[in-house]
């Protein structure tokens, strides 16, 4: 199973980063293997709507997210996550998400759909410190509409709200408990 894991989070050590790397622990330990990619480390341009991948299917834009394209293709199961930052995605991550329009064109403009991509499942990790409710309604369409374009079915999430503090999460056993049981549950077939 080809796994990859987006870290929108540009803090290191943070609770976004330890949620993920508890997930992809519980993917190793159930014999498949991952990838994470920290989207903060990458040099992806916005987006700025010129429509090239419009009529091409691809973005004029060569930079960092040009391989994901491929990366993303070829996966089984993608993680999305990040932090909340002001009721939204981080701007790595939606920087990148954006930038998912060229699949989107491809899909839906292009009828360049997959009939085989049934099968592929996207997952949503968010932290916010904010215990609101309706803290990660936004975060979790945007993710919604980043999984479709990429052919994947929303199939589940993690969402921490009410942890305040740099590496919170690591003092949060139920936490990292539903962190693994999400690597192990990413790494069903069905």
């Amino acid at each position: 199973m080809n796994i990859l894991l987006f870290n929108g989070s540009p803090r290191r050590r943070g609770n976004t980063d330890l949620l993920l790397e508890r997930i992809e622990a519980a993917i190793h330990q159930a014999g498949h293997k991952a990838e994470q990619i920290n989207l903060a480390r990458l040099d992806i341009h916005p987006c700025t709507g010129c429509g090239h991948c419009e009529t091409e299917g691809v973005c004029i834009f060569k930079d960092d997210m040009t391989p994901l394209y491929d990366k993303i293709d070829a996966a089984n199961r993608i993680v999305i996550g990040s932090p909340i930052y002001f009721c939204g995605i981080t701007a790595q991550a939606k920087a990148f998400i954006d930038r998912c329009q060229a699949l989107w064109c491809r899909k839906y403009l292009l009828g360049q759909i997959k009939p085989e991509r049934e099968y592929r499942r996207g997952y949503m990790v968010s932290v916010a410190a904010a215990d609101s409710g309706t803290i990660f309604d936004g975060t979790r369409q945007t993710v919604r509409y980043a999984f479709d374009a990429m052919e994947c079915t929303f199939s589940g999430e993690l969402l921490a709200g009410g942890v305040d503090g740099k590496g919170a999460v690591a003092g949060k056993p139920e936490l990292m408990a539903e962190a693994a049981h999400l690597g192990q549950t990413i790494c069903r077939k069905s």
